[in-house]
């Protein structure tokens, strides 16, 4: 990418930049964020948290998944923070400043900060890890997007820095707050370079836990930075954490974490909606929940090849799915049934009047079949056309599934077969899931996105975000308008405005049959009471830097 920077235009203040969020609300549930507190702090002691899958990559300037974000928040500390009232409060940086054009933010950093290898913290390290996260050499999945048209960095001051876009950027400050863009020593990206992924002694940032030993797919430990002296200001514990050690244990069996927790062998789990219940008729535990921003649950239609070129041919597949009863039977009514590609939950984005849009109308859908030419049938029952089966390919790991999405998958599957349809889902390995997502060898993908802004959008309609630039635009969208439509929005400062560019894609991405929301995804978390202290962020991600135990 070119680099140059262009003149500075006057500034605004960060309180201006915070105004353009919107708080975010919690979703009720046994016990919110903060509630049923089960004793007095004690100090010391280890927590576990059983996490519901792992990871290939720890590396959050790689790696795309949200245990990565969840897992290394502890060791990585971000510019700012935003909190799970979705308001944002210095953290490395102590106050910004952005451009009229928000095109220019700049930074005033902490100058008492310091990495766990003894590196200090300065301008030159922020620097050092967003050239980091452009790098082609990083393979940066997530990372890179939300850096959105970065140009370049300019180190003003040892403690100052001014960081440039070639667009506005209103979602930066967002983006900023994500554990994908915390800032790892400089003396580790070059040092580790080819080991970051792995984790444990190769991770080494500035957080409130110093990280120990990675074990993949079983367990990641890690230690109080005992140093810890520059907690975001919207931290409710400010300091070094209160307990001496945090594991977090990878156990994808839903069976297994619950019955972790209900045994004691886990102090928190992730926990399927379905479990709800019994954790809350549970008096030893505490039920934590919050209903995820960012992108719902959905199947995404490859408009770039196959039979999903026809726009006839996606609409037919939506209407051939009972999404509403689908999500009522499998989850029991502890899911929302989603309407668009965003979650209501979303700030300044969601237009509820998209509710609806989707119909379920087998018949419809089996006219636009006909009327695309795939009005014949083999005597399997599926339709054909010159001679080729109407087969769609929907690649997963298997080792990776959650939420009952094995079971909701093969519930789609089996509704699209009596329109004639033949979804073909294939269980694929991690090298091979990725290698297909980047070349787009696929029809259909289903993905969820948390992310507290609607530039999320842009992520997975944008056209310059293709899977193989580092972006989620997975129905490989290319259209000149609704690009037009999220550069509106990335540079709009004004909530309302922002959520009418944003409220046009989510109609036109629903309306063109590019996806299927199928839910809203809602993070549950089952709490011992002899624990307390856990929050959820904006992300609704789990928080452990303010947990502590009543008993060691």
């Amino acid at each position: 990418m070119e680099r140059h920077m262009p003149r500075r235009p006057a500034a605004t203040t960060a309180a201006t930049a915070t105004a353009l969020l919107v708080s975010l609300t919690a979703c009720g549930g046994g016990g919110g964020q903060g509630e049923g507190k089960s004793g007095e702090p004690v100090r010391g002691g280890t927590f576990t948290y059983a996490a519901a899958v792992g990871t290939s990559c720890l590396d959050p300037h790689t790696s795309p998944g949200d245990i990565t974000a969840v897992v290394q928040r502890n060791v990585f500390d971000s510019l700012v923070q935003l909190d799970g009232d979705g308001k944002l409060h210095p953290w490395l940086a102590k106050s910004w400043t952005v451009s009229k054009d928000a095109r220019t933010y700049t930074f005033e950093l902490r100058d008492d900060v310091t990495f766990h290898d003894g590196t200090p913290f300065d301008a030159a390290a922020v620097k050092a890890n967003l050239e980091h996260i452009k790098a082609p050499a990083t393979k940066s999945l997530y990372a890179s997007a939300l850096l959105g048209p970065y140009s370049g960095s300019k180190v003003l001051g040892k403690h100052r820095i001014e960081i440039a876009f070639s667009e506005p950027n209103i979602p930066f400050l967002q983006a900023a707050s994500t554990p994908y863009l915390g800032i790892a020593s400089p003396a580790s990206l070059t040092k580790f370079k080819d080991q970051l992924c792995a984790g444990g002694k190769y991770s080494v940032g500035t957080g409130p836990f110093r990280s120990v030993r990675y074990v993949k797919n079983d367990r990641a430990e890690f230690a109080r930075n005992d140093d810890y002296a520059w907690s975001p200001a919207g931290a409710k514990h400010q300091g070094p954490p209160l307990l001496d050690k945090l594991v977090v244990r990878f156990l994808p069996e839903d069976s297994v974490r619950s019955g972790a927790l209900t045994s004691g062998q886990v102090d928190a789990a992730a926990l399927p909606v379905t479990s709800a219940k019994a954790v809350q008729r549970d008096s030893s535990l505490r039920l934590n929940r919050r209903q995820a921003p960012g992108a719902s649950y959905s199947l995404y239609l490859n408009t770039d090849r196959g039979p999903l070129r026809d726009e006839r041919v996606r609409r037919a597949f939506q209407q051939s799915v009972d999404v509403s009863a689908l999500i009522k039977s499998i989850y029991r009514g502890e899911y929302e049934r989603a309407w668009s590609p965003l979650g209501p939950t979303t700030p300044a984005a969601y237009d509820d009047a998209i509710e609806g849009a989707i119909s379920h109308d087998p018949a419809a859908a089996a006219k636009l079949l006909d009327e695309a030419g795939w009005s014949k049938k083999d005597p399997q029952g599926y339709r054909v056309k010159d001679g080729e089966r109407l087969s769609l390919r929907w690649p997963f790991i298997g080792a990776l599934v959650r939420d009952q999405r094995d079971v909701l998958g093969e519930a789609v599957q089996a509704e699209l077969k009596k329109n004639g349809i033949d979804l073909v889902r294939d269980p694929v390995e991690t090298g091979a899931y990725f290698e297909r997502y980047g070349k787009g060898d696929y029809d259909v993908w289903d993905n969820a996105w948390v992310r507290a802004d609607p530039a999320i959008l842009a992520g997975f309609y944008l056209s310059t975000n293709l899977p193989s630039a580092g972006g989620q635009n997975v129905s490989r969208t290319r259209d000149q308008q609704v690009d037009a439509w999220l550069r509106a929005g990335a540079a709009e400062s004004r909530p309302a405005e922002r959520e009418k560019s944003y409220a046009k894609v989510e109609r036109w991405a629903v309306d063109h049959a590019t996806v299927l929301p199928l839910y809203v995804p809602v993070t549950t978390v089952g709490v011992s009471r002899k624990a307390d202290g856990l929050t959820f962020d904006a992300n609704a991600w789990p928080q452990f830097a303010g947990v502590w135990k009543t008993t060691r």
